[in-house]
């Protein structure tokens, strides 16, 4: 007999291009899509989420090596090792209330929609996993399940919302019309957004600008995807002191990589386009007046040149500062592509490829420090459900992961109910100054956006 548990376990199994395709047919055809339409529409969009997965484990494979080769080269010696996302997930998953998180985020969604705090409606269900790891870091260090599901029911409010003060912006980085990032790496735009300000103000810095069409312009054939990527592939595998064979090979495959990812992320639009369309007509029938978009996972955002030219120019330099930054005791490796602020920082600076490099050196000790601090719960966690056997002495993290300071600043301010009042009570008023600063700074650029877009 088969328990609710086990079924929605079967269906997360399937990931995220299978599980999300059919999401996508059953809102084309609620929202009554032609049946053949709706259905090439959803297979069109599992097999760009498919497409990208096979692009980002054939690149993750390529450089994770590589960085690991440096960190042997350079004799490193951090307990605190970093697996990537995907262990983490797992370890996730294994919490008891894991499955809680479906109906809370459902809820409150169709809760906000239908009160009109928000236009997005997310279908991105994969990524309830994020709420329950918040979950599994809240509990861990406050002791306490139900601060631990406030938060995780803020973490979904401040996902929609961010959602509504960034789709304009999205939509004119994409072109893809009728979609949102309700994802809480988005939600780092807290901290990255007034960085991004203060580099208004210095002398030189302010005065630079280069996108990736900027950057063709002055570079010529040097700038073109696959140059950009041969030569940055080539830089990596210096840095790992590769052979003469393996320097070449992974400098190709970093060339093959950025010019595969703007092919597939065509396949996106191509998706949402026709779903977008019908789910703003059905909405607008019933709700006439209003806006509404589909919030989705952040792979549409992945045909960005300067998306990955930026994580892969960082991972040398996050690896310096893992080894010379005080108080981390991460080790980078399976995180040591940091999508999550890359795809974050893309949004803030317009895609300005100068920016997100400075912007990355300034965030990544937010990112290494946050991984150390949390490694103690995660450890603890894995060991208890048996998710990783992990050896004595041994830790393991998460460097990248998805809205650090939304975790970190939580559970501290979770800490005050619980009769620990420091640090929380100085960083509640710290956090709520940074949201009340992001939402007025988003709020002015989407005005701007649509004004230009004449949207």
């Amino acid at each position: 007999m088969f328990s609710f548990k086990d079924v929605i376990q079967y269906i997360l199994d399937l990931g995220p291009g299978i599980f999300l395709h059919f999401v996508m047919l059953i809102i084309g055809l609620i929202i009554r899509m032609r049946f053949t339409k709706a259905l090439s529409a959803a297979i069109t969009l599992g097999v760009a989420f498919l497409g990208m997965s096979a692009i980002l484990d054939f690149m993750f494979a390529a450089i994770s090596p590589a960085a690991n080769a440096f960190v042997e080269n350079t004799g490193i010696k951090l307990n605190a090792l970093d697996l990537g996302w995907t262990p983490n997930a797992a370890i996730a998953w294994a919490w008891p209330y894991a499955f809680l998180m479906f109906p809370l985020q459902i809820a409150i969604n169709l809760l906000m929609l239908a009160l009109g705090w928000t236009n997005c409606l997310n279908v991105d269900m994969w990524n309830v996993w994020n709420k329950v790891f918040t979950g599994v870091l809240v509990a861990g260090v406050t002791g306490s399940l139900p601060i631990a599901f406030i938060v995780c029911a803020i973490m979904v409010v401040f996902e929609l919302k961010n959602a509504d003060l960034t789709q304009k912006q999205v939509y004119e980085i994409t072109n893809i019309p009728g979609i949102a990032l309700p994802h809480s790496m988005a939600l780092t735009g807290v901290i990255i957004a007034p960085l991004n300000r203060l580099l208004d103000f210095i002398p030189g810095i302010n005065k630079i600008k280069l996108d990736a069409d900027g950057l063709k312009e002055k570079l010529g054939i040097f700038a073109e995807n696959h140059i950009l990527g041969f030569i940055v592939g080539l830089i990596i595998a210096l840095f790992a002191r590769y052979n003469f064979k393996d320097t070449l090979t992974l400098a190709m495959k970093a060339a093959t990589a950025l010019v595969l990812f703007p092919m597939v992320a065509g396949l996106f639009m191509k998706a949402l386009a026709p779903i977008s369309e019908a789910a703003a007509e059905f909405m607008k029938s019933r709700f006439p007046g209003r806006e509404f978009y589909i919030g989705l996972d952040w792979p549409f955002l992945a045909g960005q040149p300067a998306l990955w030219v930026t994580t892969i120019i960082l991972v040398p330099i996050i690896l310096l500062m893992a080894v010379l930054l005080p108080g981390n005791t991460t080790l980078p490796f399976g995180g040591i592509l940091n999508i999550c602020f890359a795809a974050t920082a893309l949004i803030i600076t317009r895609g300005d490829l100068f920016r997100m490099i400075i912007l990355g050196i300034m965030t990544t000790p937010l990112y290494l420090w946050v991984a150390s601090y949390f490694a103690p719960v995660i450890t603890d966690l894995a060991r208890k459900v048996g998710t990783i056997n992990i050896p004595p002495n041994q830790l393991i993290t998460w460097n990248g992961m998805e809205a650090p300071e939304f975790r970190y600043f939580m559970s501290q301010i979770g800490l005050i109910f619980k009769g620990q009042l420091f640090p929380g009570i100085i960083i509640l008023p710290i956090y709520a100054l940074l949201i009340w600063y992001y939402w007025n700074y988003m709020t002015r650029r989407e005005k701007e956006v649509k004004e230009r877009l004449g949207l």
